[in-house]
């Protein structure tokens, strides 16, 4: 299958190509956390009918700012959701997570807290006139599929599970793994183990001088959380190769 791509240029002169989600995916997804959403609501509104008849007498007074209380916990469920989620999993809600989906800036990095609010409040404009009818014109109208909460928040959406995480190039063409060691890889971030993929994917096409110096430049940048751990005489390019099969090896993705 064929994907638009959204390239990014790291400071190590090297390109890191994701493939963006397509309208079906996202809308999928949403339709998953659209379900969340509303069996959280009808567990709610249960709650609401019954607590009445189990409060005494003098505290059922209280009965409009329980109905206040409750509409501001719905606003939260159904703008705060996907905020929440997708500042606490790093840019996944549980339909994104679901269907291989997450959400990012255009420069690769995750949403800040104000980046990611500010996304999903623009729901309340891209869901006009109904069933996101707005956001779905503008994402045909761009080439990254875009809702206007993304080009507001300058974010993009797309298919992890089609971005070479699960297994990149480079390690389907090694003839064997190399040898165990323990180097501190699980420290390493999902956008470290991205940058040394992109390396390895890339490497035979560099000439030999630039392949050691920036083999090197990215060892150099992913030391500080590796403090501790000796090199056990590997080149640079061999410890990058020993980190990436280390860091998958935790399986936390």
């Amino acid at each position: 299958m064929l994907f638009d791509k959204h390239t990014i240029d790291t400071p190590e002169q090297l390109q890191l190509d994701f493939p963006v989600a397509g309208i079906g995916s996202r809308f999928l997804a949403l339709a998953i956390d659209t379900l969340i959403q509303f069996a959280v609501t009808i567990v709610g509104v249960i709650a609401f009918a019954l607590l009445p008849a189990m409060l005494p007498s003098p505290a059922r007074a209280g009965n409009v700012w329980l109905l206040g209380g409750l509409g501001f916990v719905f606003f939260l469920l159904f703008f705060g959701y996907f905020a929440i989620f997708e500042v606490l999993w790093n840019g996944q809600t549980p339909g994104k997570r679901a269907i291989g989906l997450r959400v990012i800036k255009d420069s690769g990095r995750p949403l800040t807290v104000a980046e990611s609010v500010g996304r999903n409040l623009f729901r309340i404009v891209d869901q006009l006139p109904g069933f996101y009818a707005l956001g779905m014109v503008v994402a045909l109208l761009n080439s990254r599929n875009k809702r206007l909460g993304d080009l507001v928040a300058g974010s993009v959406v797309i298919r992890e599970s089609l971005a070479g995480v699960s297994a990149p190039i480079w390690q389907i063409h090694e003839s064997k793994a190399p040898a165990a060691r323990v180097l501190g890889a699980a420290s390493l971030t999902l956008d470290d183990l991205t940058l040394i993929d992109a390396f390895l994917n890339r490497r035979n096409e560099l000439a030999p001088d630039v392949r050691s110096s920036m083999a090197a430049r990215i060892l150099d940048q992913l030391r500080p959380k590796l403090a501790g751990v000796p090199e056990q005489g590997l080149s640079a390019e061999a410890m990058l190769e020993s980190l990436a099969y280390e860091r998958r090896s935790t399986g936390a993705m």
